[in-house]
């Protein structure tokens, strides 16, 4: 692939994500948001003439020079001007009736940001990389999580992709765009933020509460065991994960590297550029790395070129948070390469956004082509299954446990059922699940507090609570059932490799 081509796919932009995020990550976004929040750019031309301080809206009638799919527009504006029965605000109609266009597109990664929204997103871009760290997308007039952010306060308060956000201090997102849910969920470190979230198989709403933080830049993270197979999470596709990952790897070969893991999972894109550069790493040059195709034209196949090459078996970990760049790699891997892929069905994004600053300080962001796997399979809405299919344990989808809630002896509430399903995953027994905090649910609490060094009050609240919360995520990171398959997957061909050398 020759730089020009290069160049051109990186301007269209399909780093941006499928969603918004709540912080921008410098090393996340920078044509896209990582941690939690994203720039959107945008811009319309609708017409207001300013004298001095005064504003004047000139009322265009029938003429040569106006288009006539507008003149419905330009009526109802002089309607509404003349006979609503209180004085309109002129910018809040225009800004409407911009935000109606895009919203007719019915396109969840097409958005429109007024020129004050885009200001504060813009603001808080460049004096803070503070938030809780997950990536979020309206669907269907709802709120909801693309994917949380590795180490952010998203993902140790236990926030999974699909989950809708229906409310933000008791504030409701209902129709909202995410842009605007962005500017409620946002904020500096240290501050709180009440979340209330409906989860698939769950009766009621659940209220989360987290404290923003600075979400944590890097983007590799890499260890190795002591069968020689390397494991590295890339959390996001940015300007510095080539070095990172490259740094990685060369260490882990220092000390013996003979297999890799490649992890995307919940990863919800990033630059596009960095996505072809990593996947070349693993694709035979002259292959196919993906398809760019915009409107009425032929689609543009990217190749993958001369690079170093990493020659050794490898897998890929996928789930339904890795979207965009992260399925641009995946499928370049897959499909190019043969490459397994174990875990759950992709997001589904498979299409690029092109950002417009528009005069005034407002943003336009469209989506202006779509990309296709090597194979020429458009993935939208559909995403890439895994070649092994492995789910995440139940234990993994357990709602977030209040630690300002008080469980103790008597009290039956689903909560309590909650408490119970995470004890018995960590190894102490509490005795029929069935959401009563009877004595041996309070001996369970008693003996995880004597064993952590706590004070054993067989109360379940406050640092209990934490505790809890913490061991099960240590138990989810440490027993990983596709991570796992995975390396039994590069194991089977490292055996089969080298009885081929031996024969």
């Amino acid at each position: 692939m020759d730089e020009n081509e290069r160049d051109k796919l990186e301007t269209v932009d399909d780093n941006e994500l499928p969603a918004k995020r709540f912080i921008q990550i410098k090393p996340f976004s920078f044509v896209m948001l990582i941690a939690s929040l994203i720039l959107l750019t945008a811009t319309i031309t609708f017409f207001v003439l300013t004298t001095g301080e005064e504003k004047v809206v000139e009322v265009v009638k029938p003429q040569q020079n106006v288009r006539a799919e507008f003149q419905k527009l330009f009526d109802a504006y002089d309607e509404m001007k003349a006979n609503y029965f209180k004085e309109i605000e002129d910018e809040e109609v225009v800004n409407g009736a911009i935000n109606g266009m895009v919203d007719a597109l019915g396109d969840p990664y097409s958005d429109y940001l007024d020129e004050k929204e885009a200001a504060q997103l813009n603001e808080s871009i460049s004096s803070s990389f503070e938030g809780i760290g997950a990536e979020i997308q309206e669907r269907s007039g709802y709120i909801a999580v693309v994917s949380p952010i590795k180490n952010s306060p998203a993902e140790k308060a236990g926030l999974l992709p699909n989950d809708l956000i229906t409310a933000v201090d008791g504030e409701s997102l209902q129709g909202m765009s995410s842009s605007e849910a962005v500017l409620l969920i946002r904020g500096e470190k240290g501050t709180k933020v009440t979340l209330t979230i409906n989860r698939e198989g769950l009766d009621e709403p659940m209220e989360v509460e987290l404290v923003r933080d600075v979400i944590p830049i890097e983007t590799v993270y890499a260890e190795m065991d002591k069968n020689g197979i390397g494991h590295i999470h890339i959390t996001s596709f940015s300007e510095g994960t080539y070095k990172e990952l490259m740094d990685a790897i060369h260490e882990m070969e220092k000390d013996g590297l003979k297999g890799l893991v490649m992890d995307v999972r919940q990863n919800p894109g990033g630059l596009l550029q960095s996505a072809i550069e990593i996947s070349e790493l693993f694709v035979e040059d002259g292959k196919n790395l993906l398809q760019y195709e915009a409107r009425n034209e032929k689609p543009q196949i990217f190749q993958s070129s001369d690079s170093e090459k990493i020659d050794i078996p490898v897998t890929v970990l996928i789930d339904d948070g890795s979207a965009s760049a992260s399925e641009i790699f995946a499928g370049a891997l897959s499909e190019s390469s043969g490459i397994p892929l174990v875990g759950l069905t992709t997001f589904g994004k498979g299409t690029v956004q092109t950002p417009k600053d528009l005069k005034d300080g407002s943003n336009l962001k469209l989506t202006t082509a779509k990309w296709l796997t090597p194979d020429g399979n458009w993935i939208h809405e559909k995403g890439i299954k895994p070649d092994y299919k492995v789910d995440y344990p139940k234990y993994a989808t357990l709602p977030f446990l209040d630690p300002s809630e008080k469980m103790e002896e008597g009290l039956v509430s689903k909560s309590v059922e909650v408490a119970e399903e995470m004890l018995k995953a960590i190894g102490y027994d509490p005795g029929k699940m069935d959401g009563l905090y009877d004595a041996e649910m309070k001996a369970a609490v008693m003996k995880l507090q004597a064993d952590e060094e706590l004070t054993v009050t067989g109360v379940l609240s406050e640092e209990t609570t934490l505790l809890l919360m913490d061991k099960l995520r240590d138990k989810i990171q440490k027993d990983d059932p596709q991570l796992k398959k995975a390396k039994q997957v590069i194991k089977k061909e490292l055996k089969s490799s080298k009885k081929k050398h031996t024969k």
